[in-house]
């Protein structure tokens, strides 16, 4: 149960004064539905104003408050703006500009001839000084109330600044006085205060390194979560697995298995072995063989007598690993099934029976394999397709499913840093694939202006004319499915209108046996092109699609473009990605685009966009969805996770653990920062 001090912090935004369901739409879209989350609404920068008498060229570019006149409206037409010439007490001139519909706001606003302090930017426009929109318009009384320094914060529309410092002002006086639960030597070193301190600090000009010790307790809170599942995990009773080899001996796989391949393939086996349940993390780059690893450990599980379940993140990927995994073992005595949520009826039914009964050996499919209606014989392994950013509990959740905890092996296609993946899965051992197999070619990559999008589709008409197969990626516009979806439509409408019904298109809303077709007259190369949008995993495995063209590839972030890529490339014919890019690009979209036509190396990728993105989102999506952090940006995270897990782990090895008075408040850090599966496993288990 949560700390009862917490309680005021976990208050929703709208129980706040003056918060009501039109200030909780902009609210909820910078997910500030807490208290909690305003207290770490972190400014983005701070505005410095200096006070004036008189207008003065020398402070042009700077945020002044000046006391004026305003003494004339002009406007040259309902498109114009609305100028108001305004004197200073000196009679120098000053023209006030507001853009919009409304001339009528700024006028009650400035009445002529009445006195008025205002504060904005100080600009030059043509021979004139000028102050587009005036931030703060008061009467001379109250020009004590303009902040000489005022913190600005990320908005949404519907929600200013003055308001959002309002509300955040109500939340500090929410704030309780919370006990110290980081490491007093650590305290000192860094000379940080309270977490009440810093918490008010970095809603004032003394911020100073407030958020590095905010964003240091979001990290401990997150090591210690892990540390505590570790030890919850040495706890419980798992099933040892040793196969015998007979059915792994049986697959006629056409190549031999890489060196890494050979080190992962030990490194399970020797988990599997012990009666502590595995939990390991398989990470590989796009095309190293993680399926094939993950398939023979999943045999070593039936050639002991038990059951393996593979989870895919989506119905087109959990049908194609069922395809694929068909072929790979063809000949060899293991029974396969699929189940997803389309399956209903007597063939769902023959499924759930054939799993309670045991003569299912290996059950492959999207999440629900693992609903509560879902009984298996003997669940020992469990291999977890990451790419779907399952967070820590999910994952937890899955072990349960059987009278001893299951193995789990997770996969992830998106290298990440060394780093991220000890704040991530910090929880688990981490095997690395990190080489291709023999024969799989090198991607080119070319990067092409939008204005040569023409050449771009004769290109493809060649590429069609002689055999081949292409996928077009469309834009990234926003997280709207529906404005995506639009994008694809629109392009798979010209394409089509020039290549008829070679061009095929898949996105998320469409039905399952809709998609299916579409991808199945894709394999038989009944279709050339394949349109898809972004919010769809595009995984299908066709050797002879050996062009991607992914357009408006400047909004994409590294690691999706590098997911993207990796999925021609496939068969024995040299395979192509195109970057199709917008005619103006920012300076970190430049550098994405350069390093992709520079390297095929995911694991490279991964850390330069760690680097490229800062406080950005980590890769360009959450990485998995309960690890996320809202406090710390990717840097600190870097910087600081280091010694917030030696920190961790003098708690647990030479404090006293969670019961201990250091521990008790470290209890309180779980709990605030939604870490506290970490306390629940300690206290079931």
């Amino acid at each position: 149960m949560r700390p009862e001090i917490l309680n005021p912090l976990f208050g929703e935004t709208q129980s706040l004064k003056g918060v009501g369901k039109v200030l909780a739409k902009p609210l909820e879209k910078l997910r500030l539905t807490r208290v909690k989350d305003l207290l770490y609404h972190q400014p983005s920068y701070w505005m410095h104003r200096k006070r004036v008498d008189v207008l003065d060229e020398i402070d042009v570019g700077e945020t002044i408050i000046i006391e004026v006149t305003p003494v004339d409206y002009r406007t040259g037409g309902p498109r114009s703006p609305l100028r108001v010439h305004a004197t200073d007490k000196l009679g120098n001139y000053i023209s006030l500009t507001f853009f919009g519909r409304n001339p009528g706001w700024p006028k009650k606003l400035l009445p002529l001839g009445e006195r008025k302090v205002i504060s904005g930017k100080l600009e030059r426009y043509g021979d004139e000084l000028q102050m587009v929109h005036p931030d703060q318009v008061l009467d001379p009384d109250q020009k004590n109330a303009i902040a000489l320094l005022e913190p600005i914060y990320p908005l949404a529309d519907g929600l200013g600044n003055a308001r959002m410092r309002q509300l955040i002002e109500q939340s500090l006086a929410l704030a309780p006085d919370l006990p110290e639960w980081i490491e007093p030597s650590q305290l000192a070193t860094k000379s940080w205060k309270s977490w009440k301190h810093s918490v008010l600090a970095l809603h004032s000009a003394e911020s100073t390194d407030a958020d590095d010790r905010l964003a240091y307790d979001e990290v401990f809170a997150n090591q210690l979560a892990f540390m505590l599942v570790r030890a919850n995990n040495r706890t419980k009773k798992g099933t040892p697995i040793q196969g015998d080899g007979r059915l792994r001996k049986q697959m006629a796989l056409p190549f031999q298995l890489t060196n890494a391949q050979q080190r992962c393939i030990a490194e399970i086996e020797g988990d599997l072995a012990q009666s502590a349940p595995m939990l390991r993390l398989l990470q590989g780059d796009v095309g190293s063989g993680k399926t094939l690893v993950a398939l023979m450990a999943l045999l070593s599980a039936v050639e002991a007598g038990y059951q393996g379940a593979f989870l895919a993140p989506t119905e087109i990927l959990a049908r194609q690993h069922f395809n694929s995994l068909q072929k790979t073992l063809a000949g060899v005595p293991v029974n396969l099934a699929i189940l997803t949520g389309r399956d209903k009826g007597k063939v769902r039914e023959a499924t759930l029976m054939g799993l309670m009964d045991g003569s299912i050996d290996i059950l492959i499919g999207t999440h629900a394999i693992f609903q509560e209606h879902v009984r298996y014989k003997n669940l020992a392994v469990a291999v977890i397709d990451e790419q779907h950013k399952f967070g820590v509990s999910q994952r937890l959740m899955l072990t349960q499913k059987a009278e001893r905890t299951p193995h789990l092996l997770a996969m992830t296609a998106t290298p990440i840093p060394r780093t991220l993946t000890l704040s991530q899965y910090g929880e688990m051992d981490v095997s690395r694939i990190d080489e291709l197999p023999p024969g799989r070619q090198s991607i080119d990559t070319s990067v092409i202006s939008n204005s040569r999008i023409s050449d771009v589709v004769d290109g493809l008409a060649r590429h069609i004319a002689a055999g081949g197969q292409a996928y077009w990626v469309c834009p990234l516009i926003d997280e709207s499915e529906k404005s995506d979806l639009a994008a694809a439509e629109d392009r798979a409408a010209s394409l089509q209108a020039r290549f008829g019904d070679q061009v095929g298109m898949v996105h998320g809303r469409m039905k399952g046996p809709e998609k299916d077709s579409v991808m199945d007259r894709f394999q038989r190369n009944e279709i050339k092109v394949l349109v898809a949008t972004t919010v769809i995993e595009v995984g299908v495995d066709v050797p002879n699609a050996s062009l991607m063209i992914i357009e408006a590839a400047d909004r994409f972030g590294l690691a999706q473009l590098h997911q993207l890529r990796g999925r021609v490339g496939r068969g024995s014919v040299k395979s192509n990605c195109l970057l199709i890019r917008s005619d103006t690009l920012s300076e970190t979209a430049r550098a994405r685009l350069t390093l992709m036509r520079e390297t095929n190396d995911g694991f490279r990728i991964a850390e330069e966009d760690l680097r490229l993105r800062g406080a950005g989102e980590l890769l360009g999506t959450r990485q998995s969805g309960d690890a996320g952090f809202r406090v710390a940006s990717p840097a600190q995270v870097n910087d600081l996770i280091g010694p917030a897990t030696d920190d961790a782990r003098l708690l647990l090895d030479r404090d006293g653990g969670l019961d201990s008075e250091r521990g008790q408040a470290a209890r309180i850090a779980l709990y605030l920062f939604e870490r506290d599966w970490g306390v629940s496993l300690l206290r079931s288990g």
